[in-house]
């Protein structure tokens, strides 16, 4: 197994800390794989076997395991004197587990991490009941620097290529393992797609209606990038035959987003200094998926590059909306601790009205923060008067 040393640190940094690891992301993005490394992480520091337990929820050895009291039962029954260590993957297949969660971390001498595929899991019950006990990592889908270590070394070298197949195909773990060709990755995602979507979305909501569920996730792949609402993808629905209600849309948005198949991201007003609740943005947690849902047609470049850049800042730990400046739109404005950047997102500008457009919000920016245009352009210009120029893939292989 290749380490995925980005989630590996922010967890190992709470080790042994009174605190629940909840390691939260889409299903298939690696969660799994990350607790087995976390295993084998734990026994190179001396951590023996029957310290150790774990469970996955959806391997049939555990199927008997269905609600608290008996994975409270399961646990006890296993738990020795001295520290142990509690790796727990999918737990939302147990009812009320974190009942059983709560009491064995309030006994103490448990070292607790859990995975899930459903916000639904940090819902309101769970808030109140571990109010403060817990710290959430989120697992995303490969970073191209991560997509790179998981090629053969013959391939990795021509990084060009690989960014294309990146762009093309996404960066569940799986896909730098499998033939690049646009037939077996469809069959791949599409596999995926519907077992995130069977399972984390029209399963655990009881989705009454999941063919309008999937015109919704249609829509919403078409059109990554471009200012959404309920009302919105409503009329389109409407206008195509199918009429629905822009509050039932809203709904079906929240369990996309509950499920990590989409983020959201709000407008915010850089000047007021607050966050507008219209013209919002979704983007999707996978360029392959999006590309298999719309048949890997070509075009909109523009808006795959944002998307994956949208993406890295989340890996990166920020907060990311995007900015509005008067009549002006900055792809993104992304904050963490101290620290806040703007970024510019564009496939090229060495046309010179594109470079002025794409320049124009950054420069009326009435503060002087970090201002960052990212391109796939390659020069020897790397300044536009304090606006750094940076090439996309570079920046995606840097250092923060």
């Amino acid at each position: 197994m290749i380490k995925r040393e980005l989630y590996l640190k922010k967890i190992k940094k709470f080790q042994d800390k009174p605190l629940i690891k909840v390691i939260t992301g889409m299903r298939r993005a690696g969660k799994s794989t990350l607790l087995n490394l976390l295993a084998e992480d734990l026994k190179e520091q001396g951590i023996k076997d029957e310290q150790i337990i774990r469970i996955n929820f959806e391997a049939m050895e555990f199927d008997t395991i269905r609600d608290y009291r008996q994975l409270y039962a399961y646990i006890k029954e296993r738990l020795l004197t001295g520290s142990m260590y509690l790796l727990l993957d999918e737990i939302q297949q147990v009812d009320s587990w974190e009942r059983a969660i709560n009491s064995l971390f309030m006994e103490g001498g448990v070292d607790i991490y859990i995975t899930g595929s459903n916000a639904n899991m940090l819902s309101s019950d769970l808030s109140t009941l571990l109010a403060g006990r817990y710290v959430e990592i989120q697992v995303f889908p490969l970073s191209f620097r991560e997509y790179l270590l998981f090629l053969p070394q013959e391939v990795r070298e021509n990084k060009s290529e690989a960014f294309e197949n990146y762009m093309k195909y996404g960066g569940l773990p799986l896909i730098p393992s499998l033939p690049q060709e646009n037939d077996t990755m469809e069959m791949f995602l599409a596999g995926i797609y519907n077992t995130v979507l069977m399972k984390d979305v029209i399963q655990r909501n009881a989705v009454r209606d999941p063919a309008l569920l999937e015109n919704i996730v249609r829509f919403l792949a078409d059109n990554v990038g471009n200012p959404v609402s309920s009302s919105k993808v409503a009329g389109y629905l409407t206008s195509q035959g199918r009429k629905t209600a822009a509050a039932t849309v809203d709904n079906y948005l929240q369990m996309l987003t509950k499920a990590y198949i989409f983020y959201r991201a709000q407008r915010y007003d850089i000047k007021g200094k607050m966050h507008l609740k219209t013209q919002e943005k979704y983007y999707i947690v996978d360029n392959g998926l999006r590309n298999a849902l719309l048949d890997f047609k070509q075009g909109d470049y523009g808006h795959v590059l944002e998307n994956i850049v949208y993406l890295e800042l989340l890996r990166r730990g920020y907060h990311v909306a995007i900015g509005k400046v008067g009549t002006l739109e900055v792809d993104f404005v992304a904050s963490k601790a101290e620290r806040k950047v703007y970024y510019q997102v564009s496939a090229s500008v060495l046309d010179d009205g594109t470079r002025e457009r794409e320049l124009k919000p950054l420069r009326v920016i009435p503060d002087a923060y970090e201002k960052i245009l990212l391109t796939m352009d390659r020069t020897h210009i790397r300044d536009f008067e304090g606006i750094r120029n940076v090439n996309i893939v570079d920046w995606l292989l840097g250092e923060e």
